[in-house]
């Protein structure tokens, strides 16, 4: 839950932005996902073939954390019991990628737009407007004799 909190911070921001939310942010948790995202922001300039990205054009695609491996310790209690303490761990998933740019939505073929909107699917029959289904209904009345 402490993770999560940090992480809905910088879902779906740009990377700028969401380093400098996890920089100043007082959470402890905001350390280690800073890292991550930064581990992420260099393996997305490893994987590009010319290595220039442009962080203004970088974003954060995706974010979420998982629960990780559960260490189970005792702590000795009263009376001769012991009291579990489950010491949890998280896996924290961070993945970035590059904003498409606007001009490739603005070359849409004509031919899709120019096609009838109540085209039905092949193999479907229309239905008739005029028609309406009737549906029908038994009603029993009680009488009562006396």
């Amino acid at each position: 839950m402490k993770m999560r909190l940090v992480i809905d911070l910088i879902r779906g921001r740009g990377v700028e932005e969401a380093l400098s939310i996890l920089h100043f942010s007082p959470k402890h948790a905001s350390n280690s996902a800073e890292k991550v995202l930064r581990s992420a922001i260099s393996n997305l300039q490893n994987k590009d073939q010319s290595g220039r990205i442009d962080p203004s054009h970088v974003f954060v695609k995706e974010a979420f954390v998982n629960g990780g491996p559960v260490a189970k310790r005792v702590m000795p209690a009263p009376m001769g019991r012991a009291f579990r303490i489950r010491k949890r761990s998280h896996h924290l998933t961070i993945v970035v990628a590059q904003r498409q740019q606007k001009v490739q939505a603005a070359a849409k073929p004509k031919a899709a737009e120019a096609a009838p909107k109540s085209a039905a699917a092949p193999g479907v029959k229309p239905k008739k407007s005029g028609t309406k289904s009737k549906a029908s209904t038994s009603t029993k009345k009680a009488t009562k004799e006396s």
